[in-house]
């Protein structure tokens, strides 16, 4: 499911899958980082809004529902060069239309890199 799409051209790799919780990890290399060498904002993210849509996706009727980002913010806190960022999300709301994620990146030494919310719609299959 994940060949050739965003998640396969940055790494994105999900780790551990459960109901209301979700962790994935994305390296710090070439594929991520922005012109001045460190973690590329947008890709810290595009891997919050991984977290959050695969936690979603899993707490639908899959059958008859889909879930697509309605908003997503992120607060970049601490710089990362180079190695592991890992993503834990958890949800907050989860309504008949909106499921509400938090999702926290750190890196290897649990230090936190970026803090982001992020707003998925449940729609209705056609």
């Amino acid at each position: 499911m994940i060949e050739n799409t965003l998640l396969q051209a940055l790494g994105i790799e999900v780790t551990h899958l459960e109901k209301g919780k979700v962790i994935a990890s994305m390296p710090v290399d070439e594929r991520t980082r922005q012109p001045f060498g460190i973690l590329h904002g947008g890709a810290s993210v595009a891997l919050a809004e991984t977290v959050a849509s695969v936690g979603a996706y899993e707490l639908v009727d899959q059958e008859t529902e889909v879930v697509a980002g309605l908003e997503i913010n992120a607060n970049h806190v601490r710089s990362k060069h180079e190695g592991v960022v890992t993503a834990v999300g958890t949800v907050l709301h989860q309504g008949r239309t909106t499921q509400v994620w938090d999702i926290k990146l750190t890196d290897e030494q649990d230090r936190l890199i970026c803090v982001s919310r992020c707003t998925m719609a449940v729609i209705k299959k056609k």
